[in-house]
């Protein structure tokens, strides 16, 4: 039998690895009682004392690089990087080609708004679409090159334009399973991306799979020698180490300030996280239930419960009621990939270690579920349930304000 916090619901079982104490409470939950302990104006001026020796006297220099999408934590990081701190922010973003039209337009409207640049790459869709079949087979995640491409493209930018300062929003590790105490002040590593973002696999490793990728189709993937980052002096620091990061409070303000704008996802309550690609929290989340056993949905709940939003009683409700939302869509990846919804089937199965007779029948109405998530505060007026003529994938696309 598995052990379960006594506080939040991640059981030991975590693939990002998780400590439950003698008391039955997790390593996760007890990093995030550090927010209410540590000192942060202390550690806000620590984080003002890092950047200012990156700061060019020169208005026309980039004085750090910040990796930015459609959604997730992109404009609170810009807010503090250009507001707060007084940076000149040099916007980059991987194009996982999965976009809605709403992730296309909040990733405008935040160049816009904040009046940055903005480099985007635009890999090769067909050394994109390889890869993905490639992983899908191997590792169970068509997800694999989004990744890859989000957690190196920086690195390399940084590396090609000499901006020794990376700036990311939370450090998941921290944030999720408490693998670092803030004051450790964890930054962005080689190996973190390796063994928990891709997996355990390299790019370079993935030449040759089935006779499908080539070098060409993965040199841009690939991370930066130690000797490149050395010269340039490249490091990454996380916001979520000097702030009381807390995603609901930081959305809220975005929204008001800045136009961010919201939708109802399938397989969660939060609707500020993945409003920008068709599948993240579709047939993406459902295989990580059927690889891992549990769903996005889970770590949302543990975080509102950590922060003292929600029971764990209702988070329980939540977690089962959108765990089992089938996922809508998957024929625009069938379609993308140029392969059979039953092939797809074969090869999740394969990696699948869980099936849905694990579900906990709570008996909740959707209705009550609509309830509980507005008390919480996760209201949104918009929805990823786009009609017919708006089913597909933004390839490349500017966007609008």
């Amino acid at each position: 039998m598995k052990k379960v916090c006594k506080s939040c619901l991640y059981n030991e079982d975590h693939p990002l690895g998780i400590i439950i104490n003698e008391e039955g409470i997790c390593s996760g939950c007890l990093i995030h009682k550090e927010k209410y302990t540590l000192d942060w104006k202390e550690r806000w001026n620590k984080l003002q004392k890092i950047v200012k020796e990156y700061k060019s006297n020169d208005k026309r220099n980039y004085d750090c690089i910040i990796p930015v999408t459609g959604a997730n934590d992109s404009y609170f990081t810009v807010y503090i990087a250009k507001e707060k701190l007084g940076l000149n922010p040099l916007l980059v973003t991987h194009n996982r080609y999965y976009n809605t039209p709403l992730g296309i337009r909040n990733l405008s409207n935040l160049r816009i708004k904040f009046n940055c640049d903005i480099i985007i790459q635009n890999i090769n869709i067909n050394s994109i679409k390889k890869l993905s079949k490639a992983t899908l087979y191997r590792l169970g995640s068509f997800h694999w090159p989004v990744i890859a491409g989000q957690t190196v493209f920086p690195v390399r930018t940084a590396v090609n334009h000499r901006i020794p300062l990376i700036i990311w929003g939370a450090h998941q590790g921290v944030e999720q399973v408490g693998m670092f105490s803030h004051l450790h002040e964890v930054e962005m590593t080689r190996r973190y991306r390796k063994d928990h973002d891709l997996m355990g696999i390299e790019a370079n490793q993935l030449v040759n799979s089935f006779d499908l990728v080539k070098e060409e189709d993965v040199h841009q993937l690939i991370y930066p020698s130690e000797v490149d980052i050395e010269k340039v002096g490249v490091r990454g620091i996380y916001l979520s180490n000097y702030l009381k990061w807390d995603p609901l409070q930081q959305h809220i303000l975005m929204t008001k300030k800045y136009g961010y704008k919201t939708a109802k996802c399938q397989r969660t309550f939060d609707v500020y996280d993945h409003v920008d690609c068709w599948h993240f929290m579709g047939i993406h989340d459902h295989i990580k239930y059927l690889k891992n056993g549990y769903s996005k949905v889970l770590d949302h709940a543990c975080r509102e419960i950590r922060h003292g939003r929600i029971s764990r009683n209702h988070a329980l409700k939540l977690v089962d009621f959108y765990t089992h939302q089938d996922p809508k869509y998957n024929d625009l990846l069938f379609e993308w990939l140029g392969i059979k919804k039953s092939s797809f089937e074969y090869v999740i199965k394969k990696h699948a270690k869980y099936g849905y007779e694990n579900k906990i029948d709570l008996n909740t109405p959707e209705l009550s579920i609509n309830t509980l998530i507005k008390k919480i505060g996760f209201n949104s007026s918009l929805n990823i349930n786009y009609d017919k003529k708006d089913k597909k994938y933004i390839l490349f696309g500017k966007g609008y304000p």
